[in-house]
């Protein structure tokens, strides 16, 4: 990978079909994308050029046709049909696709001729410029340029046929040189990827009219698209593209990256925080289907906001989620834990910045969670008196983190003791005594409660498999293996990982149980792109995420990979003072792969661990910075205590001999 925050691809990469599979991503800041592959090819109902915040898709594509003196007039752009047609095929004349400070730029040949397209999007603002520009061309040669804007109004996740209208009025703005309107349905546009998921593949679009103009070399014809705010005139297209480089340098300054791909991390970070309806911000949990939820949110929160010197922005955020015990007590949130990340997200802040008067201010909003959890929260959660530890009753055995459901009932249903659940819910007490402590309040009547279920804990979770128990006093299986009535199951996932990972892990102190832990956890579950969600050994495994909506659903927490879980796995192994330098090689060659410069959500169990899901993912890239920052800690520990012992190991001068 080239230094600096730049990506490259050459003719073999751009005119293979691996070209269809690569994707591209620009945000607004508001919730809004543009988004596509290195060929132009469309391969999902998502893939647009200006997609608004509330997921409409609006410009689908501008098919540029190159006119040059002695040629035919060459279609650059490619499509596919229903009838299995790839036509036109302009991919082959692409020679090179760079991301460069996250604007994409695409270069087609054709002959001496060079045309280049840069598309930007202006932030905190729907509005997209795809710049054209002429960059090479024979001495006093031109070229004619046509671009067909092909358009529609539709939701996101739905497609729009010509026996509707054609557009709406007002929705949205196109503005380019020597507009000429066409009116035309292009029936039948096939898109491969929702084939793939079992979804309507086809739909129609409409060729509204074209923008033209002849280019010399180094003139350029731009053509811009916004939505909302429709009167204020946009910026120039090349004044567009240097704003959004000029920001994607301040971002990276300001995170203080170090090498490349940390530079394309924090820019990848920074496609999921935007601005949320209250002001503050938000967080996307990936493109270009999800939206903002607390438990992506939250388990992000560290990896998004704190490693990328975004401090004061998730200050904001926290702040916003003060409410959230009330809300807890109010009404479902169909989240069993994410209050519990949020605990989490608030103590690494105020531990990170030191600062105090955020702890002073939201102290009562985590005790205020703690306290919603012991009442028993409308999603189900409660304490059980017994033993202290959270329980999730039958009814909402589909609110953890593994959420697939189906009408008749949870995917992986989680009723019963979770150890996730629980072993956040002993960080959470341990989160909250330390802001107690930096508050200067007395913390301890939750250190002993904190004491008493980390007891509890490595009492009931503690498996004669050399590992811990996924789940203690579960309903009757849904496996043959397990029977009816109460039961605990010892199924092999990383949900026991959280036991040992977080800052107040209740087996932190179990050093044998937790080696014995991280040996399946390597042998079973770790792949190059994240861990397997259950071992291959287990009943129910899944290896491949292929299919229509159950297939993929089935197999979403059943051996499923999920690059996230590469951040708990990290800091348990630097605790454990394991080897890590070689751990995420994987995860960063995959930054050129699917989602350029991103993480998926998911890959296959089975190797060679296909990319699946959404291509660009909050927790996969929060994961892997975090991971990132934790393995440069331990290796800076272990320097300095290496420095240590050498000093030690010195001999005595007579001069300290004397002494």
């Amino acid at each position: 990978m080239p230094p600096g925050s730049v990506m490259t691809f050459g003719p073999h990469a751009c005119t293979t079909p691996a070209s269809f599979e690569s994707e591209w991503l620009l945000t607004d800041g508001l919730g809004g994308y543009a988004t596509g592959t290195i060929a132009g090819l469309r391969t999902r109902r998502y893939h647009a050029l200006l997609v608004t915040p509330d997921r409409h898709v609006a410009l689908a594509a501008l098919d540029p046709v190159l006119s040059v003196p002695g040629r035919a007039p060459i279609r650059l752009a490619t499509h596919e049909w229903g009838s299995g047609a790839l036509d036109p095929s302009g991919f082959a004349f692409l020679e090179s696709f760079e991301i460069i400070e996250s604007v994409p730029r695409w270069r087609w040949r054709v002959g001496e001729y060079v045309l280049e397209r840069e598309i930007a999007m202006t932030y905190g603002r729907n509005a997209v410029a795809v710049v054209h520009r002429l960059v090479a061309a024979p001495p006093s040669g031109q070229a004619r340029l046509t671009l067909t804007a092909l358009c529609t109004w539709r939701d996101a996740d739905s497609e729009r046929f010509s026996s509707g209208p054609a557009l709406e009025t007002g929705a949205y703005r196109l503005d380019g040189p020597a507009w000429k309107p066409v009116g035309e349905w292009y029936l039948d546009a096939y898109y491969r990827e929702e084939a793939a998921r079992g979804l309507n593949p086809v739909e129609d679009l409409y060729a509204a009219g074209t923008f033209e103009g002849t280019l010399r070399v180094g003139a350029d014809l731009t053509v811009t698209a916004c939505s909302g705010d429709l009167e204020t005139p946009l910026p120039a297209g090349p004044a567009v593209v240097d704003a959004a480089r000029r920001r994607a340098r301040r971002l990276v300054r300001q995170a203080g990256a170090r090498d490349a791909a940390d530079r394309l991390l924090v820019l990848a970070a920074d496609q999921f925080i935007v601005a949320g309806d209250d002001g503050a911000p938000a967080v996307i949990a990936g493109y270009p289907w999800f939206g903002s939820y607390l438990r992506d949110t939250m388990t992000a929160y560290e990896g998004l906001f704190l490693h990328t010197g975004r401090a004061a922005e998730g200050r904001q955020l926290l702040r916003a989620h003060a409410d959230l015990g009330a809300r807890m007590r109010s009404r479902e949130l169909k989240d069993a834990d994410g209050p519990l990340w949020y605990i989490h997200a608030v103590e690494r802040h105020v531990a990170r910045t030191n600062d105090t008067d955020l702890a002073q201010e939201l102290l009562p909003a985590v005790e205020a969670v703690v306290a919603a959890y012991t009442k028993g929260t409308r999603d189900g959660v409660t304490v059980d008196p017994l033993d202290g530890l959270l329980a999730l009753d039958a009814e909402h055995a589909g609110g953890t983190w593994m959420n697939a459901v189906f009408p008749r009932g949870p995917v992986t249903p989680r009723d019963g003791k979770p150890v996730e659940l629980n072993a956040l819910w002993a960080n959470a007490l341990g989160a909250v005594a330390a802001l107690r402590e930096r508050c200067g309040r007395d913390a301890s009547v939750v250190h002993a409660r904190r004491d008493a279920v980390k007891a509890q804990f490595v009492k009931r979770f503690r498996a004669p498999d050399g590992w811990l128990y996924d789940l203690v006093d579960a309903g009757p299986a849904p496996y043959p293996k397990g029977g009816s009535g109460v039961h605990d199951d010892s199924v092999l996932r990383p949900n026991q990982l959280l036991a040992f990972s977080l800052p107040y892990a209740p087996a932190a102190d179990e050093p044998h149980l937790r080696d014995a832990v991280l040996r399946a956890v390597g042998a079973e579950l770790f792949t190059p792109l994240g861990l397997r969600t259950l071992a291959a050994s287990e009943y129910g495994y899944s290896g491949v995420h292929r299919g229509g909506v159950v297939a993929r659903d089935t197999a979403y927490h059943q051996g499923t990979v999920w690059p996230w879980w590469l951040g708990p796995y990290t800091d348990a192994l630097c605790a454990a003072g394991r080897p890590v330098d070689a751990l995420l090689g994987g995860i960063e060659g995959h930054l050129g792969e699917c989602g350029l410069g991103s993480v998926s959500e998911i890959a296959e169990g089975d190797a060679p661990h296909r990319a699946t899901g959404a291509p660009f993912s909050a927790r996969s890239v929060a994961a892997f910075l975090h991971a990132r920052a934790a393995i440069r800690q331990n290796c800076n520990l272990q320097g300095l205590e290496k420095k240590k012992l050498a000093r030690e190991a010195r001999p005595r001068t007579r001069r300290n001999a004397l002494r």
